[in-house]
């Protein structure tokens, strides 16, 4: 294990994917901080869900290595011991829409453990409410919730083994303000209260400014600057400058 690793939760090193001919990240590199939210962003095309899902073994690179609290993510084995210590939100929740909210949150809980149907059960009523849902929510289908509900619920199922780790791919998509403001709020209280490192693919300005204490930014294949906000507003390159220095930053600083 590399001196930072110690350090680090998540350690990238000379990633390269590529579909084919067409490269997405060449020899990228991006450490991720025990205990921080990370907030992932870039122009489109870039890749943002391709290095999470490389991260999380769902993909393998071409080339490079990936450590996650200590282990390869290229390895089955290893894979398999972390899937229980990570807890992913994927981009529209994924939920499975034949099965109640309850339901969906107790998958995880029923495949990785061999608590007694009680206690997953329990266990999967507190998900909920930790997820700022009415008990009564776990009796819904996915159909039956509103955007800011379905996320929540697919962020209890994230929570459901007590991860170490969040992955959230565009948490507040779709939401209106006031929405992803409290989603914003519910991440940081989470955060805060279990000690969970958050790694956040996110467009939302807001977000990157209310709850992020680094950003990566991806751009020209790789990680162009991962650092708090203040210094990714420095940054000279074209896009950055674009992105944070346009209207619609300057209506999220103020």
């Amino acid at each position: 294990m590399s001196r930072d690793s110690q350090q680090n939760v998540i350690v990238v090193r000379n990633v390269t994917n590529a579909f084919g001919s067409h490269v997405v990240h060449q020899q990228l590199d991006l450490d991720v901080h025990r205990g921080e939210v990370l907030g992932l962003v870039g122009g489109s095309g870039t890749g943002k869900s391709v290095l999470m899902n490389t991260i999380l073994g769902l993909r393998s690179p071409q080339s490079g290595t990936i450590e996650v609290l200590g282990h390869s993510t290229r390895s089955a084995r290893e894979r398999r011991g972390l899937e229980s210590r990570w807890g992913v939100l994927f981009q529209n929740g994924a939920l499975f829409s034949s099965l109640t909210v309850k339901e969906n949150v107790l998958l995880p809980l029923r495949e990785h453990t061999r608590l007694s149907e009680k206690l997953m059960s329990e266990l999967a009523d507190m998900k909920i409410m930790l997820a700022g849902l009415e008990p009564e929510a776990g009796q819904k289908k996915p159909s039956e919730l509103s955007g800011g509900m379905l996320k929540r619920a697919a962020l209890a199922r994230a929570l459901a083994l007590d991860p170490e780790i969040v992955f959230l791919d565009e948490p507040t998509s779709g939401l209106d303000p006031i929405s992803a403001a409290a989603f914003d709020e519910l991440i940081a209280d989470l955060q805060s209260t279990l000690d969970l490192t958050v790694f956040m693919i996110t467009h939302d300005l807001d977000s990157l400014y209310a709850i992020c204490d680094r950003i990566a930014v991806l751009a020209d294949k790789k990680v162009e600057i991962v650092a708090p906000i203040e210094d990714v507003l420095r940054s000279d390159h074209p896009w950055i400058r674009s992105y944070f220095h346009g209207k619609r930053s300057r209506a999220a600083q103020g």
